[in-house]
């Protein structure tokens, strides 16, 4: 960082921009809160606006933005990891393996024995 005041001015500027973006994305966080979304659509909008919001802070006040490419190599795999985890439960939802197909209609069970 250097240190004349025409750099200095520039990194404060930049500092009031992301922080004026953080308090638009908190007020849109609440106002889409108001809006009362679906369980799954109202998390994934929350998540989306979580990333948006946690990439500015990381790029500009934790100075990722100026370092050197393997860290954005780390954060990909990161991300990459992320999804995979993510998407876990999703895969062992749909896993049908084993299940009995007659166990979710008790309508064909058969009738007690006397």
């Amino acid at each position: 960082m250097h240190a004349d005041p025409e750099s200095i001015r520039k990194h404060v500027r930049t500092y009031w921009m992301i922080g004026g973006a953080l308090f638009l994305g908190t007020v849109i966080t609440v106002a889409v809160n108001q809006v009362h979304l679906a369980v799954p659509l109202a998390i994934t909008v929350a998540l989306i606006i979580a990333t948006i919001k946690g990439s500015m802070v990381a790029s500009v006040f934790m100075h990722l933005s100026n370092e050197r490419k393997w860290i954005y190599g780390a954060l990909l795999l990161t991300v990459a990891f992320f999804i995979v985890l993510m998407s876990v439960p999703l895969f062992t939802q749909m896993d049908h393996i084993g299940t009995p197909t007659g166990a979710a209609n008790p309508s064909h069970a058969e009738p007690p024995r006397h």
